[in-house]
């Protein structure tokens, strides 16, 4: 398919819903939040129809479009492989759920605050469906103006730090992977990716373009030691921006790691797949250790999102199917649950206006829907069977110990930290004599609350009992890209040999 169609629509349609939003009246708050919703769930539409007429056995791109856009080698080219395309189904899901949780509680600059997020929408969509490096560059990029605004205008007290910490680091790491697509491009004569991924790039070059990207997305991810922004950007920012940052900005990091490390320098992965594990152990050990130390709801969810990162990039670099697989399903699975933790965060924080553990305690009391909901997700947060917390970790597990035993065993380890400090939270907060008067009047989730959290519960059940709907969208595109790699090793041994 040439010029524009389903994947530009899907991606471009929340800026139309933005500019109809920039032409309301500033008092007309409703108006906004309607629009917005509209637009959000007309995307959501568009990325379950591409869901639904995805052909699960090719492993190509599908949906392709291209357009010449600058010069002659430089195109507007989108598609989405087994890969890319549940990531877009996951954003479009989250974010008319971000638009109601944010309906009562941003009262301030409502219509700025949701042109921000439908611009943020565009250009995370932008991120999974380009098929061209500058393209790709540009959406990967543009999102961090958005979230910056987010935080840095709606967020706490201390959120102009949080927000150019997050903006710095970030944006750091980026200009190391702009120098790589120049060499790239320079080598390859071409930006388009399905070339890219086809071409072979000499051993040297592979180590310092690995390198340069692994710079953009372990910050991105975040990896120990650039995880540091995280927690901040988490504390600082409002309910809605913590759903996004946790749901999806963090995934760009793995989904980078799937779509250009492994494929495109299959050599300088293996030889730098050490490197990855050991920050790996670290990711998983020591931020659960720190999670355990936190007084702040939000930051020890916010560490938590570290450590579970680390299967991530542990499943990813264990170079087998059932590593791919899981660090992929680990991606969405703690899409929908570190999402679902945060707006169980902002339902309590509405209410009391403090992110303080000990402010909490007895909520189960008054609160026994919003503690049953809270239970589901702290328990797939652990990973328990039956939740779609457990398939992930479980595959990435297995991946890592085909790689290595011991980085299974020190992963394995970091489970149980993960249920530690999980369920001494939610102990400290849902049981225990009522001691603050304040709570003695909470209200119980309403029916907006209700209707946001129903359908999470809902697929992280399923996707516990029954993970087929992810597993085989995925499962032709990874064993692709897992033979690619292997094929890339073994045509480089056999040069050494003669």
């Amino acid at each position: 398919m040439n010029g524009f169609g389903v994947l530009s629509l899907v991606t471009f349609f929340p800026l139309l819903g933005a500019l109809l939003i920039a032409t309301q009246n500033r008092e007309a708050k409703n108006n906004a939040r309607w629009i917005a919703l509209y637009t959000t769930l007309f995307t959501l539409g568009v990325a379950l129809y591409i869901w639904a007429h995805f052909d699960k056995s090719n492993a190509g791109f599908q949906f392709i479009e291209e357009a010449a856009w600058l010069g002659g080698s430089i195109n507007y080219k989108m598609g989405v492989d087994g890969i890319s395309v549940l990531f877009v189904v996951l954003t479009a899901f989250l974010m008319p759920l971000c638009i109601i949780a944010s309906w009562e509680s941003i009262e301030n600059r409502v219509k700025e605050y949701l042109i921000a997020f439908l611009v943020l929408e565009t250009l995370m969509l932008g991120v999974f469906c380009a098929l061209d490096l500058v393209l790709f560059y540009l959406f990967f990029e543009g999102g961090l103006i958005p979230m910056f605004l987010i935080i840095g205008v709606w967020g706490g007290e201390r959120r102009v730090y949080a927000s150019f910490k997050f903006f710095l680091y970030t944006l750091l790491g980026s200009v190391l992977m702009l120098l790589a697509l120049m060499a790239m491009y320079w080598h390859a004569g071409t930006t388009d990716i399905p070339t890219l991924l086809t071409h072979k790039f000499p051993g040297g070059m592979q180590w310092w373009l690995w390198l340069a990207f692994f710079a953009s997305f372990s910050v991105k991810l975040p990896m120990w030691p650039m995880h540091t922004w995280l927690p901040d950007a988490h504390v600082e920012a409002p309910t809605a921006g913590s759903v996004i940052l946790a749901g999806i900005l963090l995934k760009m990091g793995g989904y980078g790691f799937l779509r250009f490390s492994l494929p495109m320098f299959p050599l300088a992965s293996q030889e730098l797949a050490p490197l990855v594990f050991a920050l790996s152990i670290v990711a998983i050990i020591y931020t659960s250790l720190v999670a355990l130390a936190q007084e702040d709801v939000k930051k020890l969810i916010a560490y938590s999102s570290v450590a579970h990162m680390g299967f991530v990039t542990m499943g990813i670099f264990s170079f087998t199917v059932q590593g791919v697989d899981g660090a992929i399903f680990q991606m969405l699975s703690h899409g929908l649950v570190s999402a679902a933790l945060f707006l169980c965060v902002g339902v309590v924080y509405d209410r009391m206006h403090t992110r303080s553990i000990d402010a909490y305690g007895g909520l189960v009391n008054r609160m026994p829907l919003y503690a049953a909901v809270f239970m589901v997700f702290t328990l797939a947060n652990v990973g328990l069977p039956g939740t779609s917390g457990f398939i992930g970790e479980f595959l990435s597990l297995i991946g890592a110990f085909k790689a290595s035993t011991w980085v299974a065993f020190l992963a394995t380890f970091g489970v149980v930290l993960s249920a530690a400090y999980a369920l001494y939270l939610y102990r400290r907060m849902m049981f225990g004599p009522i001691e603050k008067p304040s709570l003695r009047t909470i209200a119980d989730l309403d029916y907006r609350e209700v209707f946001v959290f129903t359908p999470l519960v809902l697929l992280v059940v399923l996707f516990g009992f029954y993970p087929s709907p992810l597993l085989d969208v995925t499962a032709v595109s990874v064993k692709k890209l897992v033979s690619g790699y292997e094929a890339a090793i073994q045509a480089a041994q056999a040069l050494n040999v003669r």
